[in-house]
């Protein structure tokens, strides 16, 4: 398995690429749009409820593109299938700028290799618009599990393993980052036994955890922040190339010898196939004009989170590295969403 890239490496590998124009299937439609856009409201389509990571990067941004874009920015929540539902509805919509996606590292990189036995949408044929947010992820335990540190955890995990029980480990669905990110880790600690217990969604899964009845999980720094505020759970490390401010004593999986572990969570805006060069760059610069806001910037950096930014090319960089890599940690573990 190639190693994941990191986050520092991947940053000047998308610099020196800028010049280069986005991948195959990935150019927006050639020429612009017929006469002014936008007329009306723009849609950003959601494929997860409200009140989510992938919710919240959409809805904190609205306010400040419709300053740019002269039009309403609203929002359509369409849940299901992890996402796939919203992928699909975008695929077929009409490239006219009016309905885009956001979309996050399930839909955009990890369905396609864990939904195996369903006909969908290739999400690569989507066309990036640029990058909302990034968070890393946490490796967190529930306060009462006898480790201090990552250390302590892994010989715990080895032990269990011996034992012949393995530990349990939540996630908030089959096939999803989470789960994905857990077992590339049990692969770089020599692959000891954990049992995977998948939950409909983080909420139930980290009710599960704080009271114990699981013993860890993986979940974006902005989703697990209140409960370590609260002293629910405990981080044992993070995932980025950095540590996340908001944790500044929690180290990163290289500070602590985890070799080629590192993986970020990242939301994005994408557009329907077909859609024009004009209105990529319309949206972009109304998106980037509004990530610039310091009230924006701070609202993201509390939860745990980074803010976006930058051009259609490098999230179409991005995007590719992790669909190629995380596809090969899903092939490799045999993981599946169905």
């Amino acid at each position: 398995m190639l190693p994941i890239e990191s986050d520092v490496s991947l940053s000047r590998r998308i610099a020196l690429q800028l010049g280069l124009g986005l991948g195959a299937g990935m150019l927006p439609g050639i020429g612009a749009a017929q006469g002014a856009w936008p007329t009306r409201a723009v849609t950003l389509v959601v494929g997860y409820p409200p009140g989510g990571q992938t919710d919240f990067a959409g809805r904190i941004l609205t306010a400040g593109m419709q300053t740019s874009l002269g039009q309403g920015v609203v929002i359509d929540n369409k849940p299901g299938a992890n996402g796939n539902i919203a992928t699909d509805f975008i695929m077929k919509a009409p490239p006219d700028g009016y309905k885009l996606l956001v979309g996050n590292g399930s839909n955009m990189v990890l369905n396609p290799h864990t939904y195996r036995n369903t006909a969908m949408a290739d999400p690569l044929k989507l066309v990036p618009i640029g990058l909302l947010l990034t968070s890393s992820l946490m490796l967190v335990v529930p306060s009462s599990l006898p480790v201090k540190d990552l250390s302590e955890f892994i010989a715990w995990v080895k032990a269990q393993d011996k034992a012949g029980t393995g530990i349990d480990y939540a996630s908030g669905g089959p096939g999803s980052l989470v789960q994905t990110a857990m077992e590339l880790f049990r692969e770089r600690i020599g692959k000891p036994k954990m049992n995977h217990v998948p939950y409909k969604g983080s909420s139930p899964a980290m009710t599960d955890l704080i009271a114990g009845r699981v013993n860890a999980m993986f979940d974006a720094s902005s989703v697990v922040a209140p409960f370590l505020k609260s002293g629910q759970l405990k981080a044992l490390m993070s995932t980025g190339a950095k540590r996340v401010p908001a944790f500044p004593d929690v180290p990163t999986a290289t500070e602590k010898g985890i070799k080629d572990f590192q993986i970020i969570s990242f939301i994005g805006l994408y557009g329907p196939p077909g859609l024009s060069a004009d209105i990529v760059k319309k949206v972009n610069t109304a998106m980037n004009s509004a990530l610039k806001d310091p009230n924006v910037q701070k609202t993201i950096a509390e939860r745990g989170d980074d803010a976006g930014g930058g051009t259609p090319e490098q999230l179409n960089e991005l995007t590719r590295h992790y669909y190629k890599l995380l596809g090969e940690v899903v092939r490799a573990n045999d993981i599946r969403a169905e």
